[in-house]
């Protein structure tokens, strides 16, 4: 008997639970995926929900789920984003949160679901994985499969790489991931020579971030974060909710001692925020808080071994005073002294040349490469 596939829209609770349920069998069940860190199902949860996301104020998703003999093989969203329209190009979509079992009749299914979708919107390009949008999760992982993610970036497996080009899509762009082993690795001297001239610079200052005045500190980050990431490519600004509910998820998160603020004459200008790698735990909870992953958060976050440092910006005005420099040696000195073993700086746009040009003359190994698709819509 020849097998049934049906593609269908996520319309119900239900089914968005099954949409959002999909990758943990799929990883830990299926595929028994060692590295696969599961996100929180009650952060998933939030992440698709209309009323408490912000994002959904500027965007339209339709989340898609393809069964084969009545049993889920695979998921993907489309998602077109207003801003992205206002800021990068118009009539363009994105495709996300795409997850499949090795099958190109599965694969092609949700390809075309979420491509017909933008199609019928009057889209004429569509490009991703991007979830939601390009200021959270995007590309998809195209080397070195093996260890456990850093937080907030992409992984899949291997295949999936072979699922996208079979089904014609091209590469968009490329984004890079540095990481640098404590232990085996060290950041040149020219880093080190730069970062002192920038030291004796009277009208420079830095220092960690305040969290006992958290959201004072955040208040202050949210217009530079906008100016220092404009010229990107593929940046669009965040909406003041937006960056408001992204600084809420984040506070658990930051390593406060590595996380600094720069001033020049008082004024902010530059800002580097570290992660805390929390998928060395989610990794051992399988999603879940209840009825240990609550405490493996609370007492593990200072056993992590490895961070991110996730954001690196400094205004275009203040690019010549070493500033970069000065926060990445602070980070890393900081870092070894606190008992990091690995930091990764991701992940940065294969056109952001000046820092790209940087952290390899500062010794920084490029290791991991995602890559974001594109394809016309006939």
């Amino acid at each position: 008997m020849a097998d049934t596939l049906v593609v269908s829209r996520v319309r119900t609770r239900s089914e968005l639970k099954k949409f959002i349920s999909f990758p943990y069998a799929l990883y830990k069940k299926e595929l028994k995926n060692p590295y696969w860190a599961a996100p929180l199902r009650i952060d998933e949860k939030v992440l698709f929900d209309r009323g408490k996301n912000p994002f959904y104020r500027h965007a339209e998703v339709q989340e898609f789920l393809v069964r084969r003999n009545g049993a889920v093989a695979g998921r993907i969203a489309g998602i077109i984003d207003a801003r992205h329209h206002e800021f990068r190009e118009p009539r363009v979509a994105y495709f996300g949160f795409f997850e499949s079992v090795d099958d190109r009749e599965v694969a092609f299914a949700l390809f075309r679901a979420a491509s017909d979708w933008a199609r019928a919107k009057g889209m004429k390009r569509i490009i991703g994985p991007i979830n939601l949008s390009t200021n959270h999760v995007l590309g998809m992982l195209q080397n070195d499969y093996e260890g456990v993610p850093m937080v907030q970036v992409p992984y899949n497996p291997e295949y999936y790489t072979g699922l996208v080009s079979a089904f014609g899509f091209e590469k968009e762009k490329d984004h890079f991931a540095y990481l640098l082993r404590t232990g085996e690795l060290k950041l040149s001297d020219k880093i080190r020579r730069v970062a002192a001239i920038a030291r004796k610079n009277k009208r420079l200052e830095i220092r960690p971030v305040d969290m006992k005045n958290y959201w004072n500190e955040v208040a202050t980050a949210k217009d530079l974060y906008n100016r220092a990431f404009r010229n990107n490519s593929d940046f669009v600004p965040w909406t003041d909710d937006e960056f408001m509910h992204m600084a809420k998820d984040l506070k658990l998160a930051i390593v406060p001692e590595l996380t600094f603020l720069a001033f020049v004459d008082g004024k902010l200008a530059g800002i580097s925020i570290t992660l805390y790698n929390f998928n060395e735990i989610f990794v051992k909870m399988n999603g879940r808080l209840l009825p240990t992953g609550i405490f493996r958060l609370l007492f593990g976050r200072n056993r992590i071994k490895n961070v991110r440092l996730a954001i690196l910006g400094v205004l275009p005005e203040y690019r010549r005073m070493g500033i970069d420099a000065l926060l990445v040696l602070e980070s890393y000195d900081r870092g070894v002294a606190r008992g990091v073993e690995a930091g990764e700086l991701s992940v940065i746009l294969e056109d952001n040349w000046p820092l790209i040009n940087l952290l390899e003359k500062w010794g920084v190994p490029r290791y991991r490469t995602y890559r974001v698709y594109h394809k016309r819509l006939a």
